[in-house]
């Protein structure tokens, strides 16, 4: 079976690229997979932007072959390009500020220090998303191969405040960024 782009008939699916659910009514994507527990297939459902981002090869499978059915099939298919173009882009599960110093980045080996943004990681595994560690916010050309970050970053970093969001901007903007802020 091909992939899909069709409303949601309840608001009982969670999306699995951000966690959040997927509302009744709304345009969703379904990747069709081979039923990693039993026989046949299964289908994993996302918000369209995410399943760009996170599962970009099927999206660009999908848009070729239905993108009169996609919400706007320009920015999911800019999005899974630039996603598919380096490979450890879709490992991209949004940014925070380390709460404690005891996260290693995946890249330097260095700990994360308490108050510095970081870069949370996901691996894709028999049809999931599995935590996979962080990077530092500093180590991310190195680690991305270069690639802006930004637009995944804010995508799966909803819960950040409009003053954090633009702290992350302004991080993302300069390789060096602001220094973490310092906690008592």
């Amino acid at each position: 079976m091909p992939h899909v782009f069709e409303p949601a008939p309840t608001g009982r699916a969670k999306c699995r690229g951000c966690g959040r659910p997927i509302e009744k009514g709304e345009l969703r994507f379904g990747e069709r997979i081979p039923n990693p527990f039993a026989e046949g297939e299964t289908t994993l459902w996302f918000h369209p932007l995410c399943g760009a981002y996170k599962r970009p090869e099927s999206m660009l499978e999908t848009l070729a072959q239905v993108r009169e059915s996609a919400p706007d099939p320009e920015a999911l298919e800019r999005a899974a390009r630039g996603n598919s173009a380096h490979r450890r882009l879709p490992r991209i599960s949004g940014a925070e500020r380390s709460p404690t110093a005891q996260a290693k980045c995946r890249s330097c080996h260095e700990p994360i220090a308490r108050g510095e943004w970081r870069v949370r990681l996901v691996f894709y595994e028999e049809g999931r998303f599995n935590p996979s560690g962080f990077i530092h916010r500093a180590c991310r050309k190195e680690y991305f191969e270069g690639a802006d970050i930004l637009a995944p970053l804010l995508h799966f970093s909803p819960d950040l405040g409009d003053q954090d969001r633009a702290d992350l901007v302004r991080a993302c903007g300069d390789p060096a960024g602001p220094p973490p802020p310092q906690h008592p």
